[in-house]
């Protein structure tokens, strides 16, 4: 599957195999298997602690083009620059949360799709 039409599906939340099936129950639930497919989100135990790195790389890279972008072109003083930084790193990871995890997982179907037989057991699991 190409790597354009997972980001897709990372895009809308949905699932990576079959990008029907909604990935979040509530607002930071997830569903354990996709509704539509089967497919069981979480392959192993700690298996979203990947989705973290990701939620961090993007807020620190955002918080540090932004500081620089408002060091440079703006008349804001160093401290307002900071502090509102500052709420940014807090407000943004938690917004981004289910992002991070949608795309933590279309890079692991990416790089490591499901093998065949965990296919066909998820599916006899429904």
């Amino acid at each position: 599957m190409s790597l354009w039409k997972l980001i897709g599906r990372a895009a809308r939340l949905r699932c990576p195999r079959c990008g029907r099936g909604k990935l979040f129950a509530g607002a930071l639930r997830m569903h354990p298997n996709c509704p539509a497919c089967g497919l069981r989100y979480e392959r192993e135990p700690g298996y979203f602690l990947g989705s973290i790195y990701f939620n961090y790389g993007v807020t620190a890279l955002l918080v540090t083009a932004a500081y620089v972008a408002g060091f440079a072109l703006t008349d804001l003083s160093p401290r307002v620059l900071l502090w509102s930084l500052a709420v940014f790193c807090v407000v943004f990871p938690l917004w981004f949360f289910r992002y991070a995890r949608a795309i933590w997982m279309v890079w692991d179907h990416f790089v490591d799709p499901p093998p065949a037989e965990a296919r066909d057991t998820e599916q006899r699991d429904r």
